[in-house]
């Protein structure tokens, strides 16, 4: 099965296209990612995949489901997304167990404590942290914490816009490491957004390279072992990263 289908996706802000044309597929279960310089377009294609960036043209598709261009309380329950910033993401003022809760409260879910627990668990934090705040967390915890948010509605894909990047580089591979396993544990799909090759040579099965708001090639991550790109941006973005890099292992 299909999780996410675009066909000519253009997005614009102010009336202004920043994304063209984008059309890829990804499959149920696969680890896909979007790959380009900074305002290649990247986020904004997530962005519209939530319904946080509404002014689109084109077809988003997600499990089957048309995407509305406003955030819709029906997608979220089987998309949900995890941001940049764990810094940002998280309200200063709540616990963290009132930032788990307010979206089973939303959806009206029931055995709050249980699945609060349960979750917590799940992304390797114990009850202690449940009614810490998130100044009082470290970078990689409020990440975990952020994770948590996403998965506590059991979706069934995770939008990742460069879940890593923020954070420091002794805590990026433990951060990879725990979506590479809750994607096994959980069945789940992952679009991933990243410029960082390393990345999605760990994390990914397929990737799309996008260059000035397009999708220049799409190609499998075993290109970044081996070099085989068609598109001369591609192979641009390859070389600049270093060349061919090493098998991924436990870490990036």
């Amino acid at each position: 099965m299909t999780a996410i289908s675009l066909r000519d996706l253009t997005i614009a802000y102010s009336g202004t296209p920043v994304v063209h044309d984008v059309t890829f597929d990804v499959a149920e279960g696969e680890s896909f990612a979007l790959v380009g310089e900074s305002g290649s377009g990247k986020s904004t294609v997530l962005k519209a995949i939530s319904g946080l960036a509404p002014d689109w043209t084109g077809t988003i598709r997600v499990l089957g489901q048309s995407a509305s261009h406003r955030p819709d309380r029906t997608l979220a329950r089987r998309v949900q997304m995890v941001f940049q910033d764990p810094y940002g993401s998280l309200h200063p003022r709540k616990t963290v167990d009132a930032v788990l809760t307010e979206a089973l409260t939303i959806h009206g879910i029931g055995d709050r404590d249980a699945r609060v627990e349960t979750v917590l668990r799940d992304v390797g934090l114990d009850r202690r942290f449940r009614f810490r705040y998130p100044h009082q967390l470290s970078g990689g915890q409020r990440q975990r914490v952020a994770i948590a948010r996403a998965l506590i509605l059991e979706p069934r894909v995770l939008l990742l816009d460069e879940p890593t990047s923020a954070l420091d580089v002794s805590v990026q591979a433990e951060i990879l490491n725990l979506l590479k396993r809750l994607r096994a544990e959980h069945g789940l799909t992952y679009l991933l957004v990243t410029h960082n090759l390393p990345v999605v040579s760990f994390m990914c099965d397929r990737m799309a390279i996008m260059n000035r708001g397009r999708v220049v090639e799409i190609a499998p991550a075993t290109a970044l072992h081996d070099g085989a790109f068609a598109d001369p941006y591609s192979r641009e973005l390859y070389a600049a990263s270093g060349g061919a890099l090493p098998e991924p292992k436990d870490h990036p």
